[in-house]
């Protein structure tokens, strides 16, 4: 079997521009050209994502609603209508699926594409990723940026260069240069509190990060450290992947009113439960670890766990482990958001089998 040098790799990162509420803009003229956030609305909700006629006012997905109006007094808000979402979603992927079948979807709005061998014979990534997004336009209405390189991480970072509806291809002899240059904030999957960490041992660029050594990295980020020290030297040797495993399957619910009693908190998860369950048989997955989040009023957040001994994803068992959660620590404020997510999901057909004979074993009319 003849492998490809992942140093001749060519992949493509495809990110939809402001997909969510381009999609609204889509469907309804009106809204174009205005700032707009998706979202629950400015009382309670917190933004799933916001325009580029917004985000010039600083507004920005997971910021409440209230603060979004706030700096944007003119922001309108629009419920979110995630099978629209989907629906144009599928439509894009169908597109990335003439090119190859190494594609690797992020969410509904971004995905990478391995182009080395592809089903145009076209040998320029940059040529594909271009018409691609011509594509997306001419055929969906909706503009894309791509980033183009040879591995994942730095396609991933290029894509977000010449946003919205541009392009950026990294070839291998400029990568360590252009990583090099790079702001840390900028290198995918350093967060807030990892560039404050980074800032204080004074690390601000890709140069600095590159004069630590693999020890020094590895005693301040653990095993994270490792990581940092390979991706800066444009070493990221993970593969386009077509058939992702899923790792969980959640369901959650803010509420208008802020909830004071486990009674009505009981309503709220078994509908919950009832959405999980439907998720679940949707996916035909089962899992054995179950998690209560909960979210006060005042904002802080808790989970609550626990690992059963066998695989589930009926409703009754799922909400029957959930009320062991709930009522296993008093609570001292009220409660603004449920949810309720699973993991160590049976992810092959033995394990699938085993959820059949251990549901059966229950009788669910005792």
């Amino acid at each position: 079997m003849q492998t490809t040098d992942i140093n001749s790799r060519k992949i493509i990162h495809v990110d939809m521009d402001a997909f969510f509420a381009s999609v609204e803009q889509l469907d309804n003229p009106d809204l174009r050209g205005k700032p707009i956030a998706v979202s629950g609305g400015e009382i309670r909700g917190v933004v799933s994502a916001a325009s580029y006629e917004a985000r010039k006012f600083g507004v920005r997905s997971a910021m409440a609603g209230a603060l979004a109006k706030k700096l944007c007094p003119e922001l309108i808000f629009v419920p979110a209508n995630f099978a629209r979402y989907k629906e144009i979603s599928s439509q894009i992927k169908k597109i990335f699926f003439e090119y190859t079948d190494l594609v690797e979807p992020l969410s509904l709005d971004e995905a990478y594409l391995d182009v080395t061998n592809n089903k145009k014979n076209n040998p320029s990534a940059t040529l594909i990723a271009e018409e691609i997004r011509q594509r997306i336009f001419k055929e969906v209405g909706l503009t894309a940026s791509a980033g183009i390189s040879v591995n994942k991480f730095v396609a991933k970072i290029a894509s977000d260069i010449n946003k919205p509806n541009g392009q950026k291809t990294i070839p291998q002899e400029e990568i360590l240069e252009f990583l090099e240059d790079l702001a840390i904030e900028k290198f995918y999957g350093i967060g807030k509190v990892t560039q404050k960490k980074m800032y204080s041992l004074g690390v601000f660029t890709g140069k600095d990060l590159k004069s630590k050594s693999e020890e020094f990295l590895t005693k301040h980020f653990k095993n994270s450290g490792s990581y940092y020290y390979q991706i800066v030297r444009g070493i990221h040797n993970s593969e386009v992947k077509s058939h992702r495993i899923r790792k969980s399957v959640a369901a959650e619910h803010t509420f208008t009113e802020n909830l004071t009693s486990e009674i009505y908190m009981l309503e709220k998860l078994e509908k919950i439960a009832e959405e999980l369950e439907r998720r679940l048989l949707k996916t035909n997955v089962a899992a054995k670890t179950i998690t209560l989040k909960i979210k006060y009023s005042d904002f802080t957040q808790q989970t609550r766990s626990r690992t059963l001994p066998y695989f589930v994803k009926d409703k009754s068992m799922l909400l029957e482990t959930v009320k062991e959660l709930l009522f296993q620590d008093e609570m001292n404020n009220s409660v603004r958001l449920l949810g309720i997510s699973v993991t160590n999901l049976n992810i092959n057909s033995q394990e699938k089998e085993k959820i059949m004979d251990v549901q059966l074993k229950f009788d669910f009319n005792s």
